[in-house]
């Protein structure tokens, strides 16, 4: 049983006691200690409105009433808009002028998992130092409840949705006459979440011919919803034999999208944003911003386009505190999270979509495949270890640094160590699970999963130890 709480919010495994997973007891701790921190933090307002979404899982439509039930009796105003994706959520609050949100997903986690994603009045993820007050205020053993005088108001509110697209094709960087004009076909992995639904509203508006593949979003993912190679081996193979001129795939709260070439080899969660950032700078140049895990193509492009580029520790909060800190014109994570903030600060898989098919059909309707010949071409490993301890963590990372003492190190966020040009190993602790991610990058793909072998053979020697 596993229950995680950090930046990205609380997320845990179904089932099992209370403190150990995620159960009712703990969402009502959860959720009263955001009311709490709420009414602290906006002190001069005597009502407060949430704006409730959820994703497709199963247990998200059980958890979407009882939290509306926990609000409602902390004397909390809801507006429900159900199937949503987390970056609806982020539109909604600024649309409504909410004071904050809740998104019902554990994003990328499996189907026995589920959590709770958590806005601010700017329809941002709360800040590192906020989310600490938040636990700290769940933990309290007593809260004050409503009278019947004073209970919140719940709303309904349908077609979110399709108002976030509709904002999105109103940006000046989106060219939906060019796309409607390249007739792309599309195939849509949908991972039975609101993926399956927001992808396939967007695509239509932009005259893209769709093939849904998972697009019912009842829950029951087919797969690993993790939008990495691994697991999207279907999509891989239907690309290529219905002669689809490329393939989508997004995780199951939508903020991560990754993209599958026409001769079905997968384009790679790191180039999403190389890719995107690179018709950014097109149009507009500025800083960029993306993780110390992420790839260093990245950064070769922006030096390639003569801007600065920046790393932040992984996790959206940390990308968008640097990017508002250096006024970054195009920011995210290389897992697929792209954050453009011309429309929003949050990771956000429709703007990414449409960004990028207003550059394929820019660039007369290139190939994906000779699309990311355009950058550089590293191979990355990307390995995790699961721990029982967070001292042995903090044993291992402080072992690890003395270590590598000789050679450069960033230790915002673990250790990332270089080694030659266009060389690393970043070691660190997940936000989302109990787990220590190991990952490598280099200039070939034996040379990456050598690194990643070598540095996990260290890391297990000094953690049985």
């Amino acid at each position: 049983m596993t229950l995680v709480k950090s930046s990205s919010g609380i997320r845990g495994t179904l089932g099992g006691k209370v403190g150990n997973s995620l159960t009712l007891i703990d969402i009502i701790q959860f959720s009263a200690g955001y009311v709490s921190w709420m009414k602290r933090k906006y002190k001069n307002k005597k009502k407060f409105l949430i704006i409730l979404g959820r994703d497709g899982r199963i247990s998200s439509v059980l958890f979407q009433q009882f939290l509306i039930i926990t609000f409602q009796s902390l004397g909390i105003d809801v507006i429900n808009i159900g199937l949503s994706t987390t970056p609806t959520i982020g539109i909604s609050v600024m649309n409504e002028k909410a004071d904050g949100g809740v998104m019902l997903t554990a994003s990328h986690n499996p189907k026995n998992w589920n959590g709770l994603k958590i806005f601010n009045s700017y329809g941002e993820f709360l800040s590192e130092k906020d989310f600490e007050k938040l636990f700290s205020l769940s933990k309290k053993k007593y809260f004050s409840f409503s009278s019947y005088k004073k209970l919140g108001n719940i709303f309904y509110k349908e077609n979110y949705i399709q108002k976030h697209i509709e904002k999105i094709l109103s940006l000046p960087i989106i060219d939906k006459n060019i796309i409607q004009k390249a007739k792309l076909k599309i195939v849509v992995d949908g991972i039975n979440s609101t993926g399956g639904i927001a992808v396939p509203i967007l695509l239509k508006y932009l005259g893209v011919h769709v093939i849904k593949m998972y697009c019912e979003p009842h829950g029951d993912f087919v797969h690993n919803p993790e939008p990495i190679k691994k697991n999207l081996r279907e999509i891989c193979k239907k690309v290529p034999n219905i002669k689809a001129d490329l393939g989508i795939s997004v995780d199951p709260d939508v903020d991560r999208v990754v993209f599958i070439c026409e001769n079905g080899d997968f384009f790679g969660e790191e180039y999403t944003l190389v890719s995107i950032a690179d018709y950014v700078l097109e149009n507009q140049l500025g800083p960029v911003v993306s993780t110390l895990s992420s790839s260093h193509a990245l950064k070769d492009l922006s030096i390639k386009k003569g801007v600065p580029h920046y790393f932040s520790p992984v996790g959206e909060t940390h990308v968008v505190q640097k990017m508002k800190e250096i006024h970054a014109v195009i920011g995210g994570e290389g897992n697929g999270g792209i954050i453009y903030p011309d429309f929003r600060y949050g990771r956000d898989a429709l703007i990414g979509i449409a960004l990028f098919l207003t550059q394929i059909a820019k660039l007369d309707n290139i190939s994906l495949s000779k699309l990311k010949k355009r950058y550089s071409n590293y191979f990355m490993s990307k390995k995790k270890i699961r721990f029982s301890s967070h001292e042995k963590v903090k044993m291992l990372l402080k072992t690890i640094t003395k270590k590598y003492k000789g050679k450069e190190t960033d230790l915002n966020d673990g250790i990332k160590i270089y080694l030659k040009h266009n060389e690393w190993i970043h070691i660190r602790k997940s936000n989302t699970e109990n787990i220590i991610r190991i990952h490598t990058e280099s200039v070939s793909k034996k040379r990456a999963d050598f690194l990643s072998k070598n540095i996990i053979h260290e890391i297990k020697k000094i953690m049985i130890n």
